[in-house]
């Protein structure tokens, strides 16, 4: 791509691109950063706004050879008056046997924190190419990436965006931050960049999706409803991988008591629980606490201190039952026991805590005292096995060679939450595009975007029942980034099969 001179004179602090040539680009080659420079004595340096580097490939999906190309880059982020604000970085995978991309689908995938990349779901998840971990999602040596045989390549072609400074993303020294790392404003911006991305990839008549996962969530069910009313772009589907709460108010009893079927997994799991619970298979266990939660344990928390005392100490005796804690630690929280104090107490005794964002993992803290674990001993696993791989991955297959640092956790803080209606946002858009369905996914032992809340947030957003027929949950045997266990990875990524083909109309999109 030839990269005009008013680009070329808004450069952007804390990164480095040099704009490929035009035969670089089709050849895949590396091309030499351009010369490191330090505006005002900052060693940060400068990063192209708008560039690409475009490479072919192929992968073997369900036994069938996809070829596709990849295009790795940057997009500009305008104000009102054409200045550059910002350069985001992508990745999109583009089939290249497919003629009529007209009928071939468009996914457009999002991360959380806020303040992360695309690069979990980019590498361990629905992209061609997978991180290298064991069949649990642990780390292993040598670092690096291998075929994934699951992608959704096969079916759909796959845009990756890194928010504003996350991954090799960058606003300007001089952009207003309130532009960008906020609830709305974060929705704003992005639906005007992928706006442009559509135009320039030719994209307007192809079946469009978008996929969130954990504050992507919020992310992608407010950018349902700006696409729509500001762009003008409809979508087929929004799949919510272990989605936030949306905006969804659940504060006072159901909040204290919508944790505990999270709790009942992850005792579980540990075979922490009684040997007639243990011995149902999880599936099978999980709703009796379901129903416990919604019919008896809401209600209870509801009566506070004026709970009969006889009452009282049923209620957290069942608890106890299904959580793997004592009957007396939950009298102590009057009934709502804390997750951070959960992760710290389920295996005190045995010397561990569980991971907050998948609780499979284990942690070792300086002592067994305490009400809240060290560190997250899930995230520090994953960061170990994914800050080489993306590196390894965009900088030498995908020859976008830079002196950047690949920030797996951005600068976007303070974050303004203000005015968080995503849920009801993503109801309306679904409410007035017939075409438009929604898939929940959820991981059992994530306990920071649990699965139970994810149903109750599904249940809400159609408090009149009227798009049950396009609402789905899917619930999966591991945490947050679910996927990472490989039988998830087959069967979260055959679900988005399914998904994509069922939302794809044979009708005219009428009421």
């Amino acid at each position: 791509m030839n990269v005009s001179k008013k680009w070329m004179m808004f450069p952007l602090l804390a990164g480095l691109m040099a704009a490929p040539s035009l035969k670089a680009q089709q050849a895949g080659k590396a091309v030499p950063p351009a010369k490191p420079v330090a505006p005002m004595g900052n060693p940060s340096v400068t990063l192209n706004p708008d560039t690409t580097v475009t490479t072919t490939h192929d992968v073997t999906i369900k036994g069938q050879k996809v070829p596709y190309k990849a295009i790795a880059g940057t997009q500009p982020v305008w104000d009102q008056d054409g200045k550059v604000l910002a350069g985001l970085f992508y990745t999109y995978y583009e089939r290249t046997d497919v003629k009529d991309k007209a009928t071939r689908p468009l996914v457009i995938s999002f991360n959380g924190g806020p303040g992360t990349p695309s690069v979990w779901m980019q590498i361990a998840y629905t992209g061609p190419r997978l991180l290298n971990i064991d069949d649990e999602g642990y780390p292993v040596q040598p670092y690096g990436i291998h075929e994934n045989p699951e992608s959704i390549l096969d079916i759909a072609d796959i845009l990756y965006v890194d928010p504003a400074n996350t991954g090799f993303s960058r606003i300007n020294k001089d952009a207003p931050r309130e532009k960008f790392f906020g609830v709305n404003a974060d929705i704003k911006y992005l639906a005007e960049w992928i706006n442009t991305f559509v135009s320039r990839h030719n994209r307007w008549a192809s079946p469009k999706y978008l996929i969130g996962e954990s504050y992507g969530t919020t992310r992608v069910s407010g950018l349902a409803l700006e696409l729509q009313n500001a762009q003008w772009m409809y979508l087929n589907g929004v799949v919510l991988v272990s989605p936030t709460e949306l905006g969804i108010n659940r504060n006072g009893p159901v909040d204290a008591a919508m944790t505990l079927p999270y709790y009942a997994a992850t005792a579980w799991y540990h075979k922490a629980l009684s040997a007639d619970l243990q011995q149902k298979d999880l599936t099978a266990m999980l709703p009796e606490v379901e129903n416990f939660t919604i019919n008896e344990l809401i209600p209870a928390i509801s009566q506070g201190g004026f709970l009969d005392e006889q009452k009282r100490k049923s209620i957290a005796g069942r608890m106890a039952r299904y959580s793997g804690l004592s009957e007396k630690v939950i009298l102590q929280h009057n009934l709502n026991v804390p997750p951070s104090f959960f992760w710290k107490e389920l295996l005190r005794d045995k010397g561990y805590t569980v991971g907050r964002l998948d609780s499979r993992y284990l942690g070792q803290d300086r002592e067994d005292a305490g009400t809240n674990p060290d560190y997250n001993a899930e995230l520090t696993s994953w960061l170990h096995a994914f800050t080489p791989a993306i590196n390894i991955y965009l900088r030498e297959e995908l020859k976008f060679n830079t002196d950047l640092k690949y920030m797996m956790f951005g600068p976007v803080h303070p974050w303004d939450r203000s005015n968080d209606n995503t849920g009801e946002n993503l109801r309306q858009a679904m409410a007035a595009n017939p075409f438009l369905h929604v898939m929940i996914q959820s991981g059992y032992y994530d306990g920071a975007c649990d699965y139970f809340n994810a149903k109750y947030s599904m249940w809400q957003m159609d408090p009149g029942g009227r798009l049950k027929n396009r609402l789905s949950w899917k619930g999966y045997r591991s945490g947050h980034m679910m996927y990472l266990r490989k039988d998830d990875l087959t069967t979260g990524n055959e679900d988005i099969r399914t998904f994509i083909k069922g939302s794809i109309p044979k009708t005219a999109a009428k009421y």
